[in-house]
């Protein structure tokens, strides 16, 4: 919905022509002209047509795609520019030009058509790096010969840095971080551009903190608190994120919120625009997304990253992260073997040896992979979680009596290395991985020490930053895909899990990431899907044809297309 446009494309492309061809100089009047439409203050007048005019700078091979949230966004920032709006909060879906277009193009169309060289930006991400990309950008087009050509008189560019590029006007665009806010410098235009990496939204230590900077500290970076300007663009990452905090403080934000599917419960309407939208489920940008990249982006992602990142809208706190119903039945009758053959057999452990009740189980978990039309499933082989102390009693066998019967007799005084020592040969895993944390590197050290020459090999294996609601979310949509099993054997009409499983199955249904939750099992289940996922294992069909052709040219493997 482009609206109407102060003059046509077609007219400014033809006066751009002119320019080229004949020279300025000859051509005054037509210069004249073609600043007055690249700079025209009303509803989609002249930024649009600026950013059409200089898009072959940044994207010289690739077209420049239009469609609803672009057009969106561009009347929201001229409103701003106006002075209608002072507070801008953008939830957008990634991939509509939301950074090049608040960060690159309109601080240029400020500077320049707008003839505001004056302003100060302040610009925040969640890494330096982005916000310093966004200043080389904006510097590439500014210094290009054609907008020179235009506004070179207004200001000329006396810091060419990443950093913090300014002009000869006192204006600058300065690039800081959520960890680099320290430094002092404040500016007329706060631009907040994703705050939260979206692979950290579900750790609530990250989130928290970047939260309470943003109700706390992110407004003290204004020159002018009346008539400073805050733009917030970001993809929904959790319920409690920084526009959660600022749509809950009531600080007076124009809430641009574009979903992906049209929801008519939640059209967005503000003071300069009104979602043209009337079915549910009508799609914001087919151009850019249509129908058949939609359901591969919902395949992708899972239920709750694109709820989030795509709907705008993030699960409520309490809903469930890895529902039962994603399971999908292994069929396997009792005491029948397993009808694939198994590419790699992985253990993993959560360990919490103790053998007090009321403190944490132990939790371990058993997946082999295997392949069906190309594509890699991984079942759950054996799931428990044991109150167990590190080592057991030491006990011999007998010299006429089986390992069978020696288990029986024996296993009950067990510990820990003795339990996970055992289901690793009992199942032939190829790598057992543990995760890293004090009581892993002691049952590590001690299956070492013991089972060293064990055809298994042991790995400790490092969790990062993200806490446990967020690993669980980071797997979330190989569930959702339909690539995670378990054994259910028939009962009449019904397919009934395993005990185990059902125990393991269970437990994920209820948990919820929140203190008191039992989530030994499901931290076993989720380290053990992000290790296959992260080393190539369990990967998409793409992604395995992507794999055979790099086999086939002697390259190594592709690590995932999709970082989880």
């Amino acid at each position: 919905m482009p609206g109407t446009a102060l003059v046509s494309d077609a007219e400014i492309a033809e006066r751009k022509a002119t320019l080229l061809a004949l020279g300025r100089r000859k051509h005054v009047l037509a210069q004249k002209r073609l600043q007055q439409d690249l700079g025209a203050p009303g509803r989609l007048g002249g930024f649009i047509h600026f950013v059409r005019y200089f898009w072959h700078i940044l994207e010289p091979n690739t077209p420049l795609v239009e469609g609803m949230p672009f057009y969106a966004i561009i009347a929201h920032l001229e409103a701003v520019t106006r002075g209608e709006i002072r507070r801008l909060l953008i939830n957008v879906s990634p991939g509509s030009a939301k950074s090049l277009l608040v960060n690159v193009f309109w601080p240029a169309w400020e500077w320049g058509p707008a003839n505001m060289p004056w302003l100060r930006y302040v610009t925040f991400s969640y890494a330096a790096y982005l916000t310093e990309r966004d200043n080389q950008r904006m510097l590439d087009i500014v210094k290009s010969p054609e907008y020179r050509e235009l506004w070179g008189d207004r200001y000329k560019i006396t810091r060419d840095q990443m950093t913090k590029p300014q002009n000869d006007a006192k204006g600058w665009k300065f690039s800081s971080s959520m960890k680099g806010v320290g430094t002092g410098e404040r500016g007329h235009r706060i631009l907040a551009d994703d705050l939260h990496n979206v692979k950290e939204g579900e750790s609530e230590t990250i989130r928290t903190e970047t939260v309470r900077w943003v109700r706390e500290g992110m407004s003290n970076r204004l020159n002018d608190m009346e008539a400073g300007v805050i733009v917030m663009i970001q993809q929904r990452v959790h319920e409690e994120d920084a526009s959660q905090a600022v749509l809950d403080a009531e600080l007076g934000y124009v809430h641009l919120m574009i979903p992906m599917e049209f929801d008519p419960s939640r059209a967005c309407e503000t003071p300069v625009w009104v979602d043209p939208r009337t079915e549910d489920g009508e799609l914001a940008d087919p151009s850019r997304f249509p129908p058949n990249v939609i359901t591969e982006i919902k395949r992708t992602l899972g239920p709750t990253a694109w709820a989030s990142q795509y709907q705008q809208s993030p699960s409520p706190r309490g809903g469930a992260i890895l529902k039962r119903d994603w399971w999908v039945p292994y069929e396997l009758e009792l005491g029948k073997p397993f009808r694939h053959k198994f590419e790699f057999i992985l253990a993993s452990l959560d360990p919490a040896f103790t053998a007090k009740q009321e403190n944490d189980p132990s939790g371990f978990v058993v997946f082999g992979v295997f392949y069906e039309k190309g594509l890699p499933h991984a079942v759950m082989l054996q799931a428990w979680r044991k109150w167990l102390e590190l080592h057991g009693k030491t006990m011999e066998q007998g010299a006429a009596e089986t390992s069978a019967a020696f288990q029986r007799r024996t296993s009950g005084d067990w510990g820990l290395v003795e339990w996970v020592a055992h289901e690793c040969k009992r199942l032939r895993v190829n790598k057992l991985i543990i995760e890293d944390k004090a009581s892993g590197h002691s049952v590590a050290q001690e299956i070492y020490r013991l089972y060293g020459e064990e055809t298994w090999g042991t790995q400790l294996y490092p969790v990062g930053n993200l806490d446990k609601r967020a690993r669980a979310f980071a797997i979330q949509h190989l569930f959702a895909d339909g690539r995670v099993l378990a054994p259910a054997s028939p009962d009449g009409n019904l397919l009934v899990w395993r005990d185990w499983a059902e125990m393991a199955i269970t437990e994920c249904e209820k948990f919820r990431g929140l203190p008191g939750d039992e989530d030994n099992t499901v931290d076993a289940i989720t380290q053990s899907l992000k290790f296959l996922r992260d080393n190539g294992l369990l990967i998409r069909q793409e992604e395995k044809a992507l794999q055979d052709r790099a086999a086939a040219m002697h390259k190594g493997p592709r690590k995932a297309l999709y970082e989880v």
